[in-house]
């Protein structure tokens, strides 16, 4: 048998790529990204180890591993933003620490989390004071609220399901979201909701609660995918829910 040599070319041109370091418990994020992230974007994922339970000693574990974990991605990438895809995570970690280490891992034009994602939609909106539905437990749950507040959101109405395993956390239902959504709304005082984690399946409850409470509803998963669309110039889908989606690409500058 004789081998065949053949010749080629490299294609020069490439999509934007987006990377996500994803929680190895998280079920939810990838679905809701594929949904709502344009076509035009290629979304490439790593997974980063993490503890069954979710408390502050196993989100602030993640730290040793996220470097390692972005460093998965591939290195030749062309990526316009890779982010680290955990809410309580980021806020237990701090910004600042979780965009050092993706930035020392792997190429990117810009790096972002759950937290710096919702504090550009907040802007983008006018919102400084959020209603937030939690499913953390207290502990996890009063640290994102301090890292809120030093952003400058206030979170005046607040509740949790108070929920550690996060196997949990990703079957809680539909109806106990709207209805705990629906009552903090009708506590008042506030510009907007905010339903976080990134495991926590919301994305298709945002139209429904808008349509109820009047207000814009945010979540981790539509936040993060808006400002990664965003870094990466590109126009998010229409399958995106909420008033957020409404935002020209100026308006988030």
């Amino acid at each position: 048998m004789t081998l065949r040599r053949f010749p080629h070319e490299v294609d020069p041109h490439q999509a934007a790529q987006i990377g996500l370091v994803v929680l190895q418990a998280d079920e939810t994020i990838e679905r809701d990204f594929r949904q709502v992230i344009p076509p035009a974007i290629e979304v490439l994922v790593t997974r980063i180890a993490s503890g069954a339970d979710l408390s502050p000693e196993s989100l602030s574990a993640m730290e040793a591993h996220l470097g390692a974990a972005a460093g998965l991605l591939p290195q030749r990438g062309r990526f316009a933003a890779v982010a680290y895809a955990c809410t309580s995570g980021t806020a237990q970690i701090g910004v600042d620490r979780t965009g050092a280490l993706l930035r020392g891992a792997v190429a990117t034009r810009a790096v972002t989390d759950p937290v710096t994602a919702l504090v550009a939609a907040c802007r983008a909106l006018g919102v400084r004071r959020l209603g937030l539905l939690s499913p953390y437990v207290p502990e996890v749950s009063d640290r994102l609220r301090r890292v809120l507040a030093d952003a400058g959101l206030e979170t005046p109405v607040f509740g949790s399901f108070e929920v550690a395993d996060e196997s949990r956390v990703v079957r809680i239902d539909a109806t106990s979201i709207l209805s705990a959504a629906r009552a903090l709304a009708g506590e008042g005082g506030i510009d907007a909701l905010f339903l976080s984690c990134t495991n926590l399946r919301t994305l298709g409850l945002i139209d429904t609660l808008e349509s109820q409470t009047h207000l814009p509803v945010l979540s981790s998963n539509q936040v993060l995918a808006w400002h990664m669309a965003r870094l990466a110039g590109v126009a998010v889908t229409p399958a995106l829910p909420g008033r957020l989606a409404a935002l020209e690409l100026h308006e988030a500058d």
